[in-house]
């Protein structure tokens, strides 16, 4: 069976784990034909073998996205019953003991979303969409992250900045997980997140989340991100960011987030993604006006 740029496969050796986007294919050193893989969900970019890699058949890509999009379409339901609850607490305790009822308008926090994979970009603001936020686009390799990011936070404004795309551990043997050299794209979030927090120092003011697949946490962490991935250098799925963004968006300014609330919301959850504690960028004001 032929192998070709744009099949959607599995990798043998893994025992078909993970489901990929053929994006190139190339002779190495060796002469050695080998795929370079996009994950399909997760935020990878892997090489193989050609031998490695299977083509799936369609009712194999069926099943993924039914399984896929059944549990996203279920979190999206959770999320909007939950804020709902939320909203009507807050306004509970806004009017308490005010006879006269007034409607309150809502300024969830703004998102920016810098990926670095058009696709998965475009798959997140619809996302975005769907859970009724205001978020904002930029379609930026990686490498090129670190030298616009203060030009579209000064163009977009954001609450809440999110920076990722794909990263992997590389090379083989044994990793060293604390040197900088054994991640993809690592050093382009960190200094990424370097200078944003050069442009806007609090942590509060400005929300970052950073990082992709198996991305250098600690650093992502240590360099200014209020959230990062991937704590256990394990693979992180498309979504991970946008819900992340949504809790920070509709949580109240007079509160912090809940981390373990947030964090676990998150399609991966603790082992994918982690943070610090961070204040809510959600606002109500008052009185809804009728114009």
């Amino acid at each position: 069976m032929t192998i070709a740029v744009g099949d959607l496969v599995v990798r043998k050796s893994h025992g078909g784990d993970i489901v990929f986007k053929i994006t190139d294919i190339y002779l190495d050193e060796a002469k050695q034909t080998h795929c370079v893989l996009k994950g399909l969900y997760m935020r990878l970019m892997a090489d193989a073998p050609i031998d490695d890699v299977e083509r799936i058949d369609a009712e194999h890509l069926r099943n993924e996205i039914i399984h896929m999009e059944e549990n996203i379409q279920d979190g999206l339901h959770q999320i909007l019953l939950r804020r709902g609850v939320e909203q009507e607490k807050t306004s509970h305790f806004l009017l308490r003991g005010d006879r006269k009822k007034y409607s309150f308008f809502n300024l969830p926090g703004k998102v920016l979303h810098v990926d670095g994979d058009e696709e998965y970009l475009k798959m997140c603001l619809k996302t975005y969409r769907q859970l009724n936020m205001e978020a904002v686009g930029e379609w930026i390799a990686e490498t090129d992250q670190p030298g616009r990011v203060i030009d579209i936070i000064k163009k977009h404004r954001p609450d809440i900045l999110i920076l990722t795309g794909h990263d992997a551990l590389t090379g083989n043997g044994k990793k060293d997980f604390s040197n900088m050299d054994s991640y993809r794209n690592s050093k382009y979030f960190v200094q990424s997140v370097i200078n944003a927090r050069n442009f806007c120092s609090s942590r509060d003011d400005l929300v970052i989340f950073a990082g992709a697949c198996q991305s250098y946490f600690e650093a992502i962490i240590a360099a200014g991100a209020n959230f990062a991935s991937s704590p256990m250098r394990i693979f992180i799925h498309a979504y991970d960011p946008v819900f992340i963004a949504e809790k920070v968006a509709f949580t109240s300014i007079n509160q912090a987030i809940d981390l373990n609330d947030t964090i676990t919301a998150a399609v991966t959850g603790v082992e994918g993604v982690g943070g610090i504690e961070t204040r809510g960028k959600f606002r109500l004001g008052l009185p809804k006006t009728p114009y």
